[in-house]
Order: C-alpha cells, then sequence, then structure tokens
C-alpha cells in the first residue's frame, strides 16, 4: 500500500505542474483585464501611465511563464500569493472557504452513497418488478436533469412555496454568530441537491451489481442450502456487488466538484465557488491556479482512495498489481 500511494505521489507532482501551468496559459489568453477588474470602476477615468504603473504592481506585465514560475516556486514554499480580487493572500480566502465545501461535499457524498446502495438493493432484488422499473426509472430521470435546475426547484418548493427551510446563505439573516443548529438548517437544501445529482450512478452501478452477484453460482447455492435472503443478500450479493461502487468514487469526484460549485452559488453557501468565479472572471492568476490545483489534488486523491478501497476489499486485486 506504501508503494502505491509513493507512486502516486510522484506521478502528482508532473501532473500539477501541467495543470497550474495551462491555467496560467489560458488566463493569459483571456480577452478579461486583470487590471481594470481590480481597479473597478476607478480604472474607467485612470490614464495610461497610472493603468502601467498598476499592471506593473500586480505583476501582469510580466510574460505568463515568468508568472508560473514564481507561482511555483513560491507555493513549494508555502506562499500562494496574494488574491488581487479578493484583497487578501491566497491562503487565507481558501482556509476560510474550504471547511464549508469540504462538509457540503461530504455530507452529500455520505447522502449519496447510503441511499443508493438501500435503493439499489431493493431494485436489485427483484428484478422487473413494480420497484425495479420504478427506482430505475427514478434514477434516470434524476440523472438528466441539471443540477441548477434541481437547486431551483426545491428553492422554490421548500423555502418559497412551503417556507419551512431557508432558501440560502449559512446562517440566519438576523444572527450574529454561527452555530451548529443553523448550519445544519441551512445545509440540508444545498447538501440534499448534491446527492441527488450524485445518486442515480450509485444506485444503478449498486443494482447492476448486487443484480449480477445474485445470478451467480455460490449465492444460488447458498439458497439452495436453505441460507435465510436476509444473509444471502446481505452477507454474499451485497459484499461482492459493491466492489464495482469502489470504483466509482473516484470518478464521481470531478463532477461532485462541479456540482459543488453549482450549488453554492445557487444557495450562497460561503465555500470556494464565489472565489472560483471572481477568481475567473477577474483573470486572477495566483487564486486561480490555487484552487486548480486543489481540484486537481482532490480528484488524483479520489482515484487513490478507491484503488485502496478495492485493494483492500477484493481478494483478487493486490496492490502490487496496480
Amino acid at each position: 500500500m506504501a508503494r502505491l500511494v509513493g507512486r502516486r505521489l510522484l506521478f502528482a507532482a508532473p501532473i500539477l505542474l501541467v495543470v497550474t501551468f495551462g491555467v496560467f496559459a489560458i488566463a493569459a489568453a483571456s480577452p478579461f483585464d486583470p487590471v481594470k477588474a481590480y481597479a473597478g470602476t476607478a480604472a474607467l477615468g485612470a490614464d495610461a501611465d497610472t493603468l502601467a504603473r498598476l499592471r506593473e504592481n500586480l505583476g501582469v506585465d510580466r510574460p505568463f511563464t515568468s508568472r508560473w514560475w514564481h507561482w511555483v516556486t513560491a507555493a513549494v514554499t508555502g506562499d500562494l500569493g496574494h488574491s488581487s480580487v479578493m484583497r487578501q493572500p491566497v491562503s487565507q480566502v481558501i482556509g476560510e472557504r474550504l471547511a464549508w465545501s469540504t462538509l457540503l461535499c461530504a455530507v452529500a457524498f455520505a447522502v449519496a452513497v447510503s441511499a443508493g446502495t438501500v435503493l439499489g438493493v431493493l431494485a436489485a432484488r427483484r428484478p422487473g418488478s413494480l420497484l425495479d422499473r420504478a427506482v430505475t426509472s427514478l434514477a434516470y430521470s434524476l440523472e438528466a436533469a441539471p443540477v441548477f435546475w434541481l437547486a431551483l426547484l426545491v428553492v422554490w418548493l421548500f423555502a418559497l412555496r412551503l417556507g419551512v427551510l431557508p432558501a440560502g446563505g449559512l446562517t440566519d439573516t438576523a444572527s450574529e454568530q454561527v452555530s451548529a443548529a443553523q448550519v445544519a438548517r441551512h445545509l440540508v437544501l444545498p447538501a440534499g441537491v448534491l446527492a441527488v445529482s450524485q445518486l442515480p450512478w450509485f444506485t444503478l452501478y449498486v443494482r447492476q451489481g448486487v443484480g449480477d452477484a445474485l445470478a451467480e453460482d455460490p449465492v444460488r447455492g447458498a439458497r439452495a442450502r436453505g441460507v435465510s435472503e436476509r444473509t444471502v443478500l446481505l452477507g454474499h450479493a451485497l459484499r461482492s456487488g459493491l466492489l464495482p461502487v469502489l470504483t466509482l468514487v473516484g470518478s464521481r469526484v470531478p463532477e461532485l466538484i462541479t456540482g459543488a460549485l453549482l450549488v453554492e452559488s445557487v444557495f450562497s453557501w460561503p465555500g470556494i465557488a464565489a472565489a472560483t468565479v471572481q477568481a475567473a472572471t477577474a483573470v486572477d492568476f495566483p487564486l486561480l491556479a490555487a484552487l486548480t490545483t486543489l481540484a486537481t489534488a482532490a480528484v488524483l486523491a479520489g482515484n487513490l482512495l478507491a484503488d485502496l478501497l478495492y485493494g483492500l476489499f477484493d481478494p483478487r486485486v493486490t496492490f502490487d498489481d496496480m
């Protein structure tokens, strides 16, 4: 296991370098002017000399390769630079928002895996039944529904129409401090929408995996020996049927991150979504590079986690084979 983790870490370093280089190259080719974005309305009345001095102070007058290398060498020492659009150090911008994005993604992912497993097992017990057709139809329908559409729908229903849950934010408007109860109440809708966006994949994978396992000879033999249906389903079929789901963990991380950005924007959740959008529109090179590196690292970590889980739970696979 240690060798696998070490190889993946060595493999991740050049990937992160290429990704950050691409971010700086794309940002440099962007039509947005970071100086005008930084100055705001004051840039409209500024003369050329003032804008040139501001461009020099921000460091955007240098070639993007020079800016990229300066950022990489500084990032190695822990200095991620200063965000021009947030007027804060990049590490502070990420530190203030990352915890809330992590909370949202973790809760949504746990709900999606748990609910998807239950629905998939129920559908696989009796293939072709009314319950199986209903669960499958629901999964395919949710799979085709855009995340932002689901978010707007639940805001209209639960916040505006029924008034049972807040429409967005982290705490109540009149609140002066953050409490766990308020965070949990405001987390229900965004985490629920993000979980529903991931639910179809886990439901369909579990249904297929458990259904195939129920048709295998060892499971049929267990049934012929009089083993209870509960033991057959949970002790044999479910364990074998969940193995393909482990590979799904890593592959869903990119879409989970993308969905989280949309959900955070709709619900005004104080995560990294707003920072990402502002960094992109203002061509904030240090913040863009840091956020992209963070997202890439999350994807690589998800793939590594999936491989580790597969190696631990599947006796046919060894870590040396990966």
